[in-house]
């Protein structure tokens, strides 16, 4: 059974993705006081509308990730450390690589690596940034 919150939710989306340009523009102005940036399309006005509806009723991003969100749009992300007991999955020519994060170093296979660019050495056979080829940079 949907929730009247649900309702009146799907409803306002409803609403939104009827509006016109016009409609549209109105409704950017009221949520966000302002008027929208000239040159956008209205397929985007309305989803855009329609994300700020849904964080607004729904809860939006946390703090931590809304921060993350801006450093990756900046281009000034931090390094990243995989945690002891993190996992890192890689595939690499056909072959899925398991790696664990322990303290001082990483396991794969068995075997204890000091460095993750040490093991994407011994997968590729060619010099690697170990974060950059498992993803954690």
């Amino acid at each position: 059974m949907m929730s009247a919150c649900t309702f009146q939710l799907e409803r306002a989306v409803n609403d939104i993705e009827r509006l016109d340009r016009l409609g549209c523009i109105e409704r950017w102005r009221e949520i966000f006081e302002r008027s929208p940036p000239k040159h956008l399309s209205l397929q985007f006005m309305k989803r855009v509308l329609i994300w700020e509806l849904q964080n607004r009723e729904l809860g939006g991003l946390s703090v931590t990730t809304s921060r993350r969100l801006k450093q990756i749009a900046s281009g000034t992300t931090p390094s990243t450390q995989a945690k002891p007991g993190s996992h890192l999955v890689r595939e690499w020519n056909g072959r899925t690589y398991l790696v664990e994060v322990i303290n001082g170093g990483y396991v794969m296979d068995g075997r204890t690596w000091r460095s993750l660019s040490a093991i994407a050495r011994y997968i590729t056979g060619t010099r690697w940034s170990g974060p950059r080829f498992f993803g954690v940079q």
